[in-house]
Formats: C-alpha cells, structure tokens, sequence
C-alpha cells in the first residue's frame, strides 16, 4: 500500500516549466483598469485577477468578440504563459468567432502560489466561476479546451458540467504515469487521470493530435478518444509534433468545423446523437492532415520532463 508520501512523490516528479522570467507583468493603468504589459494594448479583452479555493491569485485573459455565440476556456501547456499565448488567443478568436477566457496556472506568469495538479483544479474551477458571474456564461454556452497538460483540468471540469456544449483535446494526456511508461493499471499515486475522468463526460469530444508527437505519444489522444461517450470526428495529424500543431491548416479548418457545429447543436439534436450511439457503436472515421503552413501562430506551449517513480462578420 502507498503512503500519502509517495503520492506527493511522484506529484513532484511531474515537472512544470513556467517561463523564467514570466512574459508579461499585470498592472493598473491610468484609468484604473488591469492591464497587462508585454503583450498589445487590447480594449477587447478584460485582464483579470481571481482568488481560487487554495487561496492563489491567478491572472486571466478574457478576450470579447462582438460576432461569438459560444465561449471558449483554454487550458494552456506547462511551459506557456498568457504572454507566449497571446497571438494564438486573438487568433482563435477571430477564426473561430468565440470568446476566449485563457488562464495561467498557479505559480505561471503573473498567477501567485505554486503549480501542482491541485491548483490546477482549483484554478480552472476559478476561471468557470468568473464567466458564470461576471459574464452570465453558462455551461451550455461554454466549450473547454485543453492543450497537453492542460487537458487535466479541462477533463476535471468538463467531468463536472452535465451540459457543456463541448471540448477540445489538443496533445492531450492519457494520465501523468503513462506518460513516463507503457502501463494497463490505474495506480492511486498517479496524477491527471484523464483515462477516468473521459468516461464522465457528456458532451461532444474533439481530440487532435500529431502521429510524431515524440513527447506525449499519438495514442493518448487515440486512447481518450475512443473512450469518449460522444466522440467528434477527431483529427490526426500525420508529421504534426506536440507544440507545432497551429501550423497545419487542417488544424483551424477542423476546429472551426467543430466549433459551428457546435453552435447549431440543439438539445433534441444531442438526445437524437445519444440515442444513435447506444445503437450503432461505430466511431466516426479519423481525419488526417499532411499539408502544412507557416500562416498560423505556433503556441509554444510546452514541455513536459517526467522522471520514473522510484515505485513501481457576423450573420
């Protein structure tokens, strides 16, 4: 049997890199306003700072578009931060006509405390919380997307939100462990056990993921996937890496797919899907891109380092 020490053991052997100094600094400006230095004065996107349960104060980036039906909650990678990600946000904003509320973890940029599997929950939960009462969001308006490591505290919410609209898996994590080695257990001592959590989920899942993802391997995101009670035509991209995936056309092409989709569906759409799934078992075929561009910024998102554990226009 494990101890509570070897479970804090292995959680600190699974590393966050937040960026050294962090790329961006948040203060008020004359008006009074938060502002974020380092990144474009951008009177479209609100900066925020918001206290979590573990008593952190972490730093946001809502981003408003006037022309957005759904909004999306990004979930960013280990060694990231909301200045790295800036660019891609505005990006994914106009692209995909959304709102985009984008978070750093506990401990990353300008966010206080220290990143552990925890405060991400903690931090995420913060974030869903601001959009309810500040924004008047709701679940049935809100697509979550999570980007590598980040997909654990996307899945730990969507878990808990019986009518989010949808999610995104990006790179994502089968569960800390099985990043490390080739395992078939659930361990108590693992973290981000996303291979439980996907099963709880009631909305559509989009995964993409790159086959020559050399840092989490291609069948994660296959594995989530298949595991998912509503699974969306996902997108595998052949050649794509783990931090280049923007670059691929199909990339936006599909994740604006998903989005409208998602826009249309209804509530008597989502019983008919149901209904179709509990007969006919099938998954919908996978789509693979091979063209590649350079027109799409990069999210540099991360890097993940494990060590063993010791144990074994609008319209």
């Amino acid at each position: 049997m494990f101890s509570g020490c070897s479970v804090s053991s292995l959680a600190a052997r699974f590393a966050f890199f937040p960026p050294d100094p962090p790329t961006y600094s948040v203060k008020k400006d004359d008006g009074g306003r938060l502002a974020a230095s380092g990144v474009p004065r951008d009177h479209s996107m609100d900066v925020l700072v918001l206290d979590t349960k573990h008593g952190n104060k972490i730093v946001a980036f809502y981003l408003k578009n006037p022309c957005a039906r759904l909004t999306v909650l990004y979930s960013h990678g280990n060694a990231a931060d909301l200045g790295r990600l800036y660019d891609l946000f505005v990006q994914l904003k106009v692209n995909l006509r959304v709102n985009l509320m984008g978070y750093d973890y506990s401990g990353y940029g300008a966010s206080t405390g220290k990143p552990s599997e925890y405060n991400t929950y903690a931090d995420i939960e913060a974030v869903y919380q601001c959009l309810q009462t500040e924004y008047g969001i709701s679940q049935e308006d809100l697509i979550l997307y999570g980007q590598s490591v980040g997909s654990g505290p996307t899945l730990h919410l969507a878990a808990r939100l019986p009518r989010l609209r949808g999610v995104v898996l990006h790179s994502a994590i089968l569960s800390g462990l099985r990043v490390v080695c080739h395992v078939n257990f659930n361990f108590c001592f693992d973290i981000y056990k996303n291979i439980n959590k996907i099963k709880k989920v009631k909305c559509p899942v989009f995964a993409v993921h790159g086959t020559e993802d050399d840092v989490v391997n291609w069948l994660h995101g296959h594995g989530l996937w298949k595991l998912a009670k509503e699974p969306y035509e996902p997108l595998w991209i052949k050649g794509g890496g783990h931090c280049n995936l923007e670059l691929y056309p199909d990339y936006i092409r599909h994740l604006r797919k998903f989005i409208q989709e998602m826009e249309n569906i209804t509530t008597a759409t989502r019983l008919k899907k149901i209904r179709q799934t509990l007969k006919s078992p099938t998954k919908p075929a996978a789509t693979t891109s091979t063209a590649m561009t350079t027109t799409f910024t990069a999210n540099c998102c991360c890097r993940l380092r494990f060590r063993k554990p010791d144990f074994p226009s609008c319209s």
